[in-house]
């Protein structure tokens, strides 16, 4: 049987390419309609009659014999078919078909799911992952049709030692765990926020070679405050308010014992939780169990690399990193953790002088510049408080075009959430940047809460600035040499 590079590895197969010939033998338990239903073994029509005999399929299946590489191409075709009969539609409705054809084929059959991901990253990134994917988490109850991964529930608590073993695979090597509070820029979505860890899984799987069937979606269902989602029949999850304090955090304490129990050399990997959760859980176990949050940490060590290469860019030194002036926009676990890791490499710089480091990052969120002067300042964002003689004439609270156009920042670096943000007036202030080559970073996402378009940005900030974003955004024509544009997600 042809199989995912995953299985190769238990047949003493070690490449990562994708074959129809294995040059060991593959060990299948199952037998007859259960290997048509299990997305794992199953080859639709392309059995040959050898192993029909073998595992109870005759009868089961279509005489003709289609082989994988048929089956990729009429995929492929009918993949391109719904693109031309779709056009003219809304966006929205485009994307959502184009996520429900790769998710049928997902549902039926994996091997050759991941091989048209792998083959095809760049069309269906965009579908399985940002943008796509914050639309279907709005309509994950509506969408539903098959489980894939795991669910915790707040009504499972002193069950979940067991549950954990429910779970088929022998050995998992990567799990992505979420809770639902914080989707992408759309907030609390509860047990719908599902879709983040399994579409951050398969871009694993696809783009860096993780074995798909040592992988764990997990959602932690302790509630939700969205009311929409409470009052709609259709949804899945828990209808209760989110726990809170003890309780909640008693909930995770049992789901990562129970599975670093199971599997101890495991990778956790929390996704969209909000902030208050987010840096309290990171500092609870990092310690004590092989885990890292994506939004604090990985979020933050993309962006730090976009910022040092902005400095390349402008053509000086790494070492001039320390006298950029960075901007960041939004004040939850993402703007605050890229802050922390930007201070700590000024600081290392810099002969771990905090000080000067932190006069040159400056933090906004919807209350405007955070200075020292605030009121029942978040304990999370003191660190990045700003004492008003280092701030230029600026005053607590001041406006982002005000902190822009007196600041004249090197980095403009965006992760509210709030779609727009960065309008003309700001974007055209940016020109006036102490930079020949100034940064903006429109983080957010999906795409309609990105802080701007790539489009908008080089038309009102300039061709020559260094554009980076959390979600794709078409490609914009300048008509000039060595612009830099990066995708960061």
């Amino acid at each position: 049987m042809w199989r995912a590079a995953r299985s190769a590895a238990s047949c003493l197969h070690r490449s990562r390419r994708f074959s129809t010939a294995i040059p060991g033998p593959c060990i299948v338990h199952k037998r007859g309609a259960d290997i048509l239903h299990d997305p794992w073994f199953n080859k639709d029509t392309g059995f040959p009659l050898t192993e029909r005999d073998r595992l109870g399929l005759r009868g089961l299946l279509p005489p003709r014999i289609v082989s994988f590489e048929q089956q990729y191409a009429r995929f492929i075709e009918s993949y391109r078919s719904l693109e031309k009969n779709t056009r003219g539609e809304p966006e929205s409705t485009v994307s959502l078909a184009k996520w429900r054809i790769l998710n049928r084929l997902h549902d039926r059959n994996e091997t050759l799911y991941y091989r048209v991901l792998m083959d095809n990253i760049k069309d269906f990134a965009p579908i399985i992952y940002t943008p796509t994917v914050g639309l279907v988490c709005q309509n994950y109850s509506g969408l539903f049709r098959r489980p894939r991964g795991m669910y915790f529930s707040a009504k499972d608590k002193g069950e979940m030692m067991s549950m954990i073993y429910n779970w088929p695979a022998e050995k998992v090597d990567m799990i992505v765990i979420t809770d639902g509070s914080r989707i992408l820029g759309l907030g609390d979505l509860g047990v719908q926020g599902i879709g983040i860890p399994i579409g951050k899984l398969d871009m694993y799987v696809a783009a860096a070679g993780i074995n798909p069937q040592k992988i764990l979606p997990v959602m932690l269902d302790v509630g939700t405050n969205n009311q929409k989602l409470l009052d709609d029949p259709l949804y899945l999850g828990l209808r209760q308010p989110r726990l809170e304090g003890e309780e909640y955090l008693s909930i995770v304490d049992e789901f990562m014992e129970a599975a670093f129990t199971r599997w101890p050399k495991a990778i956790v990997q929390f996704e969209d939780f909000q902030m208050k959760w987010a840096f309290e859980t990171l500092q609870r176990y990092r310690k004590r169990f092989c885990m890292f949050n994506d939004d604090v940490q990985g979020t933050a060590g993309v962006a730090l690399a976009g910022l040092l290469g902005t400095v390349r860019a402008q053509g000086r030194p790494l070492s001039d990193f320390l006298n950029q002036k960075i901007v960041v926009v939004g004040a939850g676990s993402a703007g605050l953790g890229v802050l922390t890791m930007a201070l700590q490499a000024v600081s290392r710089m810099s002969g771990n002088n905090e000080g000067v480091a932190k006069n040159h990052l400056f933090l906004l969120d919807k209350d405007g510049l955070v200075t020292k002067e605030r009121k029942n300042i978040d304990p999370a964002a003191a660190p990045f408080a700003q004492d008003l003689k280092d701030a230029e004439g600026l005053s607590e609270g001041a406006s982002l075009l005000e902190v822009v156009k007196k600041l004249k920042p090197h980095v403009l670096l965006g992760l509210s959430g709030v779609g727009g943000v960065f309008d003309e007036e700001v974007l055209k202030a940016m020109r006036e940047s102490d930079s020949p080559r100034p940064a903006i970073f429109a983080m957010s996402n999906p795409t309609m809460n990105a802080e701007c378009t790539a489009a908008d940005a080089f038309k009102y900030a300039g061709e020559n600035i260094v554009f980076g974003s959390g979600s794709p955004f078409d490609n914009v024509d300048l008509g000039v040499v060595g612009v830099l544009a990066i995708t960061i997600s």
